[in-house]
């Protein structure tokens, strides 16, 4: 049994890392943006008479329920309310011990009630009542396991690098910069990971400070870097959508506690990297562009890290409340924050568990939001998957995850009241259970809805009976289930979702959303742009690692 502890968490400037962004000042632990402020304590209360047995604090009792899958018994969640709980006012000890309760102790006199009080704060989960809380705070190991120190001997800013070439760096990338990049980069991608391994090798031997910034283990994160090159490399010519995309990066990169003076160290790790397996195609000329193309796009990832640090911390602390198993690899989970957690139907988050640090994957929103602020994923444990190994076999109610910020653009416009076509694979159909939520309660009138739910056995469509349920209440919503195996199909079509949506067509005038394995999303565009849906009305979030480890 884990014992049950009384806390605080902060986030933000009260957290355990190291602030995101230098240079701001830091708040006292009282401000708004630096997490709760501490309860007053009240004076110490006057002892018992000798004569009095002590009086023993009040025990909540919490009901209990076995786990159907692993029979472990688990405290049981009620339902959450119709209307957000309201928080009062913190009372003062005059207020929290009323003087008729305590003969013959002295108070102070009441102090009277401003004329107009302030506006009830927004509903905030408290967690020092839940159960079996892990601790989490200044001093404990999650501290130690992600402290950053800070860079050796002051590193330089991205604008400082190179010596003879940093007027010439501080301009922006020209044509002829971009195509110098693109050669390089057909160059080094067919030894892109030897390339990074030597990029990395570099990092950690000139600045060995930064290795707690990354995992453990540095096969992903190496993909990951390469990958991030050729989209810069790629999107050079729109610069809208590189902005947007580098900006989500820069935020992004906060939780992991990268500060603006890494990105100096990181480019001059780079330049050598890339000046050793770029061979001929290597040149002063080259070396120009890919330093200006650095300064370009660390600046833009550094002004939005900076732009979210003065509104939301870098991550924040989530308490397991709730865990189902749904199939032998899947779980629904249920998350409290430790603070208002913002963000739409349809987009997702990066989870990290305590067990692997620095491991971090990105998991949809399976609700919309909610009143009571819980917040609900649709996790499946896949080979060798670190962290959805561990949040499906591993998790239970009353340990401590970080959720990164929200992000993705599958949401949908309420406005325009246009027919929605939705396809959601396995747990694909998180994501699309969240935007039929939204639009069940902010939705148009007049406005279709059409779910395709597929799986490759009828077994493994979990969700099936609450979206069948939630069509019965809403006669614009049609929810049809595909099974792509063989076995029987439970009154599903059979046949693969690309497919199968296709035989049902034509599509033309509907805005399409899609969520599942990338296979099938690649395929189920394709299908869509025959079925007569433009490409650009096609959203999906294909994020690299979104349902990978």
């Amino acid at each position: 049994m884990k014992p049950r502890r009384t806390l605080l968490v902060r986030t933000g400037h009260g957290s355990a890392g190291v602030s995101s962004v230098p240079g701001l000042p830091e708040l006292p632990l009282d401000h708004p943006a630096a997490g709760r402020a501490e309860a007053p304590v009240p004076p110490p209360m006057p002892l018992d008479p000798p004569d009095l047995p002590p009086v023993a604090a009040p025990t909540a009792v919490l009901p209990v329920a076995p786990d159907l899958v692993t029979g472990r018994v688990r405290p049981t969640i009620p339902e959450p309310p119709a209307r957000p709980p309201a928080v009062p006012a913190v009372a003062g000890p005059e207020q929290a011990f009323p003087e008729q309760n305590f003969p013959g102790a002295s108070f102070p006199e009441p102090v009277a009630p401003p004329v107009e009080p302030p506006a009830a704060p927004p509903f905030r989960p408290l967690f020092a009542d839940a159960p079996s809380l892990n601790w989490s705070g200044p001093g404990d190991s999650w501290s130690r396991a992600w402290a950053v120190q800070a860079l050796a001997g002051g590193a330089p800013a991205p604008a400082a690098l190179g010596s003879g070439t940093c007027s010439a760096a501080e301009l922006p990338p020209t044509a002829r910069d971009i195509e110098l990049i693109r050669a390089s980069l057909a160059v080094v991608e067919p030894v892109a990971d030897r390339a990074t391994a030597h990029f990395y090798a570099l990092i950690f031997l000139h600045h060995p400070e930064v290795r707690a910034l990354f995992p453990a283990a540095m096969d992903v994160q190496r993909d990951r870097l390469f990958r991030a090159l050729l989209a810069a490399a790629r999107g050079a010519d729109d610069p809208q959508a590189l902005r947007a995309h580098l900006g989500a990066l820069g935020r992004g990169h906060r939780r992991y506690g990268t500060l603006t003076g890494h990105y100096g160290p990181v480019g001059e790790c780079l330049v050598q990297a890339l000046a050793r397996y770029a061979g001929s195609r290597w040149d002063a000329a080259t070396e120009l562009a890919w330093r200006r193309v650095y300064r370009l796009v660390s600046s833009i990832m550094i002004e939005a890290a900076e732009e979210a640090a003065r509104t939301s911390p870098p991550w924040w602390h989530g308490e397991v409340v709730r865990h189902e198993r749904r199939t032998r690899d899947v779980a629904v989970i249920t998350v409290r924050p430790d603070q208002a957690y913002p963000f739409r139907a349809g987009q997702y988050t990066s989870l990290e568990t305590p067990w692997w640090p620095r491991v971090w994957r990105h998991y949809s929103f399976a609700s919309a939001p909610r009143p009571d602020g819980l917040l609900t994923f649709h996790v499946k444990a896949v080979q060798a998957g670190w962290v959805s190994n561990a949040l499906v076999h591993r998790a239970a109610p009353g340990d401590v995850l970080r959720l990164g910020p929200a992000a993705g653009a599958m949401t949908v416009d309420h406005g325009s009241g246009t027919d929605l076509l939705c396809l959601g694979g396995g747990t694909g159909i998180a994501p699309i259970r969240a935007v039929v939520e939204e639009v069940a309660e902010h939705g148009v009138p007049g406005r279709r809805v059409d779910v395709f739910y597929g799986a490759r056995r009828a077994a493994e469509l979990y969700e099936l009976d609450g979206l069948r349920e939630l069509a019965g209440r809403c006669p614009w919503l049609t929810v049809r289930a595909v099974v792509s195996g063989a076995g029987p199909a439970g009154g599903a079509l059979a046949g693969e979702l690309p497919e199968v949506v296709g035989r049902f067509g034509p599509w033309a005038g509907r805005e399409a959303l899609l969520s599942g394995p990338a296979a099938m999303v690649r395929r189920s565009v394709g299908a869509l742009v025959r079925s007569g849906v433009p490409v650009e009305r096609i959203r999906h979030d294909l994020v690299g690692d979104l349902a990978a480890g």
